[in-house]
């Protein structure tokens, strides 16, 4: 289930709900009971150890993309 960040006007303390997306847009009261709360744009983080692979050379050189000259003619 998504967690959504707000933050109370009334008090300024910001918190986490975990709510279903079909409820992201539903009111939310701050842990300390205001009503005034608006809900934050999050972002995400995202953390892991794979790798892509290294693109494989070009045919006819160049090897740099546009940067090496090989698509600019």
């Amino acid at each position: 289930m998504p967690r959504y960040e707000y933050r109370c006007r009334t008090c300024g303390d910001t918190f986490e709900l975990s709510r279903p997306m079909a409820e992201s847009a539903a009111p939310a009261a701050c842990p300390a009971g205001h009503d005034d709360t608006v809900k934050l744009l999050s972002t995400v983080a995202v953390a892991g150890t794979a790798s892509a692979p290294a693109p494989a050379p070009r045919a006819g050189g160049g090897g740099g993309g546009c940067c090496g000259g090989s698509c600019c003619g």
